[in-house]
């Protein structure tokens, strides 16, 4: 099993890069199909998910924009409870489907004021799609509807997650 130290932190390899990589396809796919004919703006959040959101990005066969936004809501390896938004919402989303591309979802404390954003800025349809997500911490009652790998309730890195910004 492949170690990584980064900090003061050892991590061990949770899941491969050919098990990430075959997710991805299947969720493009599901991407594709449900959302074909749709006016359709990807959101992908900074920084966490720029590697997932471009890997996915790129399996996508009907036209559609995508931009990006950075939240922060991580000290160390806990959440702090404070949402703080670094890069901001530029786009039009009038009428578009948006898709919330997100590394991790654990509380679902950012993801809910994604949401909030989002309606306010009166978005048709909002769906979210996650490359993780932490079952046991998911506090929130908004439905996820792309879901990669579901996790256990640990601190992970790699592939575009940080620990303390490495």
């Amino acid at each position: 099993m492949n170690e990584i130290k980064v900090l003061d932190r050892e991590f061990s390899e949770y899941i491969t890069e050919d098990e990430i990589q075959s997710r991805i396809t299947a969720l493009a796919e599901k991407l594709n199909e449900d959302l074909k004919g749709h006016d359709v703006l990807f959101f992908g959040i900074l920084n966490g998910a720029f590697l997932f959101a471009a890997d996915l990005f790129r399996q996508i066969t009907f036209n559609a924009q995508i931009s990006f936004i950075k939240l922060a809501s991580y000290e160390g390896t806990g959440s702090s409870g404070k949402i703080r938004e670094l890069i901001g919402w530029n786009e039009d989303m009038t009428g578009k489907t948006v898709v919330v591309i997100e590394d991790i979802i654990d509380t679902g404390n950012t993801m809910e004021r994604i949401i909030g954003e989002l309606t306010l800025r009166k978005a048709r349809d909002v769906k979210i799609c996650t490359l993780l997500f932490k079952p046991e911490a998911y506090t929130r009652d908004i439905p996820i509807d792309y879901i990669g790998f579901e996790i256990p309730n640990n601190f992970v890195v790699g592939y575009g997650l940080d620990y303390d910004g490495y």
